[in-house]
């Protein structure tokens, strides 16, 4: 069976509550397919328009539910009447055999009544109909998908047309706190989270929205060689630094056990000042080599700028002191010295392997958004003009 891509749009109200992790989560683990892109979207006045007009004919067999879901489009995506500020939605690509049909048994039907948390409307949806008349009082699709594979080219050729204007990193949305004091910071999910299908990149993503934080840019990616060096880059001299500080008497242990008698780790620092540059610059190769999967000293020179085989997620929160809090819920980059309950502690491995990287200040982290490039992603747009020109 061939590939197909499907999508998921997460609807503003889930995403005001934090609800973003846990349906993510709950995709990546029903299903065997891969998320291959991720986009928050500030829907334009005109986006929501033509999105509403859509859906309000474009199943003719149930004009029930076309009226349902557009009006619903219509009322949640529309801008401020007021201000203009937009609402954020996140729309996810998925790629694999049988991808539609999938995430469509994974979201649920707007009509089932299980009420068990068998599917993604189930838990975090809702429609509150009324008793005597059967007239809906209140609906929360949570998600908003596509039943065949004709439905999700049109709607992906129509929100194709306003990614540009649209996407990237969304700025005055209307449950995003501004003010001079608001920062936004880089959270990195790395790709140990990614290897296998898990709950990891949801789990890690709940337990982010305990600071109260916004996301107002995402970005899926593989990371290239010529990008990890250059993000890693200020790492190089504290990793010799580092070394410094315990080359000496690691060198004095091991040339102890090996003649028998004593050594002085003293004498020994000059051979460190030696040293250091190349632990520093072994260390930095085993970095660049787990972000990538490419090792730069075996990189031909036309590689080193091709996406890397390791895949990575990039979300920008924003809100008040957002560096500090982000890096709090992250704790120490030691996972062996972090606080219990912290991220790195939880989802961590060791000082590389250590599930997520935070930006230490907001100059750095505007540093890291433009190495990533976050604001665009021209490889969402090409895999849906793959898949639906």
């Amino acid at each position: 069976m061939a590939k197909e891509l499907a999508f998921v749009l997460i609807n503003p109200y889930p995403i005001r509550k934090s609800r973003t992790g846990g349906i993510i989560a709950r995709y990546l683990v029903r299903t065997d397919l891969k998320l291959v892109g991720a986009r928050i979207i500030g829907a334009s006045n005109e986006l929501a328009t033509a999105f509403a007009d859509y859906l309000s004919a474009y199943d003719s067999s149930d004009p029930e539910k076309c009226a349902l879901f557009s009006n619903y489009v219509r009322r949640a995506y529309t801008p401020d009447e007021a201000t203009g500020r937009p609402h954020r939605s996140m729309l996810l690509l998925f790629e694999g055999e049988d991808a539609v049909r999938k995430i469509y048994e994974v979201t649920g039907s707007i009509r089932q009544r299980w009420c068990s948390g068998q599917t993604v409307r189930d838990t975090y949806g809702d429609m509150v109909t009324d008793p005597k008349t059967g007239h809906v009082e209140y609906f929360e699709p949570a998600v908003l998908v596509g039943a065949s594979v004709t439905f999700v080219g049109e709607i992906l050729r129509l929100w194709l047309k306003h990614l540009h204007s649209d996407a990237g990193i969304v700025r005055g949305a209307m449950d995003v706190p501004g003010g001079g004091d608001a920062q936004q910071t880089l959270v990195m999910l790395k790709p140990d989270n990614w290897r296998q299908p898990s709950l990891r990149a949801g789990n890690i993503m709940d337990l982010i929205s305990s600071t109260g934080l916004r996301i107002v840019g995402v970005k899926k990616f593989a990371m290239s060689v010529a990008q990890a060096e250059e993000f890693y880059g200020p790492v190089r001299e504290s990793l010799k630094s580092v070394f410094k500080r315990f080359g000496a008497d690691r060198a004095a242990q091991a040339l102890s056990r090996e003649f028998g008698f004593p050594v002085d780790a003293a004498p020994l620092a000059p051979l460190c000042d030696y040293l250091a540059p190349l632990f520093a610059e072994r260390e930095f190769e085993n970095i660049v080599e787990f972000m990538t999967g490419r090792r730069p000293s075996n990189c031909l020179p036309g590689e080193r700028t091709l996406p890397g085989t390791e895949e990575c997620l990039a979300l920008v929160y924003e809100g008040i002191d957002a560096v500090n809090k982000i890096r709090d819920i992250l704790g120490a980059t030691d996972p062996l010295k972090a606080r219990p309950g912290s991220i790195r502690r939880e989802f961590g491995t060791n000082i590389m392997v250590n599930a997520a990287h935070a930006s230490d200040s907001a100059e750095n982290a505007h540093r890291e958004m433009r190495i990533l490039d976050v604001m665009h992603d021209p490889h969402f747009e090409e895999l849906i003009r793959t898949y639906y020109a």
